[in-house]
């Protein structure tokens, strides 16, 4: 049975205002953000976002989606099937989406051993969203984001993250204030550039260290290499001269990981 407060009209107000947040600059001034999907609203909701207004489409649920969207906060609308098509940024949407008051993350005071991720000039959300989903299974303690690159909070990186933009810090610094924190904080700047002759295993990456990851064609600028930069050996008989940059990211997070392992376990052995 249809709810029977459900909005039908693709004008109705609210169905205008989702279209209308689909665009980072409409969401800046409203101060929000757009979450979409059961598992990622979720989520959101288990991190303390204060979610303000959930709509719901129950003929679009996913079993995981019809398991969450009654115990969500906030506000409940109902969308028929072509408004809430309409509204959403998904192919294949679930039936959940949700709007957000606009958080204002921080990096926490870092550990000893505190790897963070910086991000210069990535532009494509699908990369943001993979490295912060990848930060957050590695154990990374922040991850900033230089510039205007891709939203942080945009709902494409959301979907791409999983989730994880709202459980591992994710800050959008200008230049300036990211390398004077990360200078104040002791970090050692680690670059990830392909005309690096160090291959990256061969690089200490335990103690407060920070990955630095450019886009493929512009790099990254000197002011980010002065500390010792690394790259990512390519087989040489093959065609390819680089790695997508999610891809290159991991590999740094993992191995920085797997040298802090080592060094815990030797010193168990001590």
């Amino acid at each position: 049975m249809q709810h029977p407060d459900v909005i039908t009209s693709m004008q109705n107000p609210q169905v205008k205002r989702l279209v209308r947040l689909r665009s980072r600059r409409e969401r800046e001034r409203d101060h929000v953000i757009l979450i979409e999907g059961a598992r990622e609203l979720n989520r959101a909701v288990g991190a303390g976002l204060d979610v303000q207004d959930v709509y719901l489409c129950p003929p679009l649920y996913s079993p995981e989606a019809a398991d969450v969207a009654g115990r969500l906060p906030g506000r409940h609308t109902h969308l028929s099937a072509p408004a809430f098509e309409k509204v959403s940024v998904r192919d294949h949407p679930d039936g959940v989406l949700g709007l957000a008051a606009s958080p204002t993350p921080t990096l926490p005071e870092p550990a000893q051993d505190a790897v963070v991720v910086v991000l210069h000039g990535l532009e494509k959300p699908g990369n943001v969203g993979a490295i912060v989903r990848t930060a957050d299974a590695a154990g990374a303690a922040g991850v900033i984001v230089l510039g205007r690159g891709a939203d942080p909070y945009g709902p494409n990186v959301i979907r791409a993250s999983q989730g994880s933009v709202f459980t591992v810090p994710v800050v959008a610094w200008e230049e300036a204030p990211a390398l004077e924190w990360l200078r104040g904080h002791g970090f050692t700047l680690v670059a990830c550039t392909p005309d690096a002759p160090r291959p990256y295993w061969d690089m200490p990456l335990t103690g407060r260290v920070a990955l630095l990851l450019g886009t493929e064609h512009q790099g990254l600028p000197d002011d980010w290499r002065e500390d010792g930069a690394v790259s990512i050996p390519m087989n040489p008989g093959g065609g390819a001269d680089s790695l997508n940059v999610a891809t290159a990211a991991a590999l740094m997070l993992y191995e920085s990981a797997r040298q802090r392992h080592a060094q815990l376990a030797s010193g168990s052995r001590a």
